[in-house]
């Protein structure tokens, strides 16, 4: 009888806490499907455009560049694709498991080129090694030659070029997830493998990496993401890809349509790479069997396999930030009094803003989605969240149309009640302020942060949730007590992602920017654009030194992720 009472008293308290779990996880619920709705209306808005444009030009685009514009948009990802799973996979599995000179040093510094936007280093590189820069002059100077028939040179404004600039500053999202991925492993199965007679390599591949596939195919397509939205490197270098596409069709030929019906040929490669991204970890499930936190078997490396790892870390970091930071620092130098100006001091101080604030924005938000997915996976909140995330697949300046649009009719409504039942014009209170920026930011970086959330969240046992509502707490001060301590390096993760992103982000930033307001992203890229490289230098430095604090903070946030962690190792 007593067995019965506890039995039965467990299972009404099991179903007592299921019902307040499911009551007090309604606000949520309503809080997060709103939000959903908000952040996909924009996308909504470009495909009614797509569907219902006012000119189709869709045939004439089939039949004519279409077919170019898919060709070198697959070869150009598929070109990053291929050089960042190399670069940063290998570099993070050198750092995490093998000893030698200045990897610690590296295990930060790799993160360096994710402050470098595609489009500044495009920029620096071009001035440096096109014909008339002082790479090919001191060739020419050297070995007497004359003409460029005199010699051969590779052309950086190609196909070529495009992958390289791209994949050196992609790089990074690829190496955070496999470096993380590898420090949190558990340290039983690489001691059997070595035990076994593994070497560092052959641990890795037939150990480690089976481990971190799920972690690398989020970091691989989210690198995919930033390659099929980038422009200015594309743009500068000539390349046709969808993106280019869409800027032709909507800048040149001033068809909305046109240009929103490319975009949704880019949504289907987005798609494609989110269920790649899911498959890949559907199918890999693996499950630590072992509670030990000791440090990861270090294999200590000797003689040319030194001297290969060296090279091996410090190549990325030269080629994908000292070479560029150096080559603006020089001209930031030569040119500082004609570019330290009070204009440049209010751009900087717009554009750290806007990132701060959007930042914040955009992570909280990713929680309220990602903490309403776990109180309640029902498929409805799962696919509401899910969609929440495409507007990484559209390019920034396309986004920015599908919120002009309907922003700019809802100050128009609005404007006309006051002028009709009030007597007064409200102008513009959406369209035209810093509020379209940041929801633009929100839409556009939703993907990274609910990510990150959603990856720490399910980290976190769903007993702490029983716990926890056992001792009469709710779910906002389960959130609040329980599930944001234990997830705060995914939140700084998140937060320093789309914060760099922000200080980063250049087309949606030039179309939904208020009247006469600047950002250093804007102000370089109009000078740049008018190959001033030396005029915009310090400018394009302050965006990189801006992003330079958070990548060594998030840096020490992917160390201080591994179990059993102290700062004293």
């Amino acid at each position: 009888m007593d067995e019965m009472a506890n039995i039965t008293g467990h299972g009404t308290g099991s179903s007592m806490a299921r019902s307040r779990r499911q009551s007090g996880g309604m606000p949520w619920l309503v809080a997060a499907m709103t939000l959903a709705g908000l952040v996909i209306a924009p996308v909504a808005v470009l495909i009614w455009m797509a569907f219902f444009p006012d000119e189709n030009i869709w045939p004439h685009l089939f039949s004519t560049v279409l077919g170019t514009y898919v060709s070198s948009t697959l070869t150009l990802m598929t070109g990053v694709g291929i050089s960042v799973v190399i670069i940063g996979t290998g570099t993070a599995w050198l750092v995490v498991s093998c000893r030698f000179p200045g990897r610690r040093i590296f295990e930060w510094a790799l993160l360096l080129p994710l402050a470098v936007p595609a489009y500044v280093i495009a920029y620096t590189y071009t001035d440096l090694l096109e014909f008339a820069g002082p790479l090919q002059g001191a060739l020419r100077a050297l070995f007497d030659w004359q003409t460029k028939r005199d010699y051969w040179f590779p052309d950086i404004r190609t196909m070529g070029g495009a992958i390289s600039m791209l994949s050196l500053v992609l790089y990074p999202y690829v190496y955070a997830m496999a470096r993380a991925a590898f420090l949190e492993q558990s340290v039983c199965v690489l001691e059997v493998s070595r035990t076994l007679g593994s070497g560092v390599w052959r641990a890795f591949f037939s150990v480690a990496l089976p481990l971190a596939r799920p972690a690398i195919a989020v970091g691989l397509t989210l690198a995919l993401m930033e390659t099929l939205n980038d422009f200015g490197t594309v743009d500068y270098f000539a390349v046709r890809t969808l993106t280019r596409g869409v800027f032709d069709v909507w800048f040149f030929m001033g068809n909305p349509g046109g240009a929103a019906q490319i975009a949704l040929v880019m949504l289907l490669f987005v798609v494609g790479l989110i269920w790649f991204e899911r498959r890949s970890r559907a199918r890999q499930r693996f499950h630590h069997t072992s509670t030990h936190v000791r440090a990861l078997p270090g294999y200590q490396l000797t003689g040319w396999k030194r001297v290969l790892a060296v090279t091996a870390c410090a190549l990325p970091i030269l080629l994908g930030f000292v070479v560029p930071a150096g080559v603006l620092g020089y001209y930031a130098i030569g040119y500082f009094e004609q570019s330290w100006t009070p204009e440049y001091l209010h751009y900087t101080r717009n554009s750290l803003e806007l990132a701060a604030i959007s930042a914040l924005v955009t992570v909280s938000a990713a929680v309220l989605l990602a903490y309403a997915v776990r109180l309640n996976p029902a498929p409805a909140v799962r696919i509401g969240a899910r969609l929440a995330s495409v507007g990484y697949a559209i390019p920034g300046a396309v986004l920015a149309v599908g919120i002009l649009i309907p922003a700019g009719a809802l100050d128009n409504a609005v404007d006309a009640v006051a002028r009709a039942h009030l007597g007064f014009s409200t102008g513009l209170l959406l369209s035209g302020t810093s509020a379209a920026l940041v929801f633009a930011y929100m839409v556009r970086f939703m993907a990274v942060s609910f990510g990150a959330v959603e990856s720490g969240l399910g980290k976190v046992t769903p007993n702490m949730d029983l716990a926890s509502r056992a001792l009469g707490h709710g779910p906002f001060s389960t959130l609040r007590k329980v599930h944001l301590p234990l997830i705060r390096g995914s939140l700084l993760t998140a937060i320093v992602l789309v914060f760099v992103d922000t200080m980063k982000e250049l087309p949606a930033t030039l179309v939904l920017r208020p009247f006469n307001f600047q950002t250093l992203a804007t102000y370089v890229y109009q000078y740049a654009s008018d190959e001033l490289l030396e005029q915009c230098a310090l400018a394009a430095l302050t965006i990189v030194a801006a992003g330079v604090l958070p990548v060594i903070v998030l840096s020490r946030a992917i160390s201080a992720s591994r179990p059993g962690h102290r700062r004293s190792t």
